[in-house]
């Protein structure tokens, strides 16, 4: 088992070995921590939070939008 996570645009599911860290994780995705935030219930969570293999999170893009 691994950490399981839910992967928006284009939606995937994938389990990474743990422990791991958020930020090596996203690394090892290819993502850039700028570009995304990590949900875990309903809690943001931090760069240096420690994933454990029964965890799950979701991945989900920043979207930012401007004023009209």
């Amino acid at each position: 088992m691994g950490v399981k996570v839910l992967l928006r645009n284009p939606r995937r599911e994938l389990e990474i070995p743990g422990p791991i860290t958020v930020v090596n994780l996203l690394a090892k995705l290819d993502l850039n921590r700028e570009a995304v935030i990590v949900i875990q219930g309903d809690t943001l969570v931090a760069g240096d939070a420690s994933l454990s293999d029964d965890d799950s999170i979701e991945i989900r893009p920043v979207i930012s939008g401007g004023a009209e």
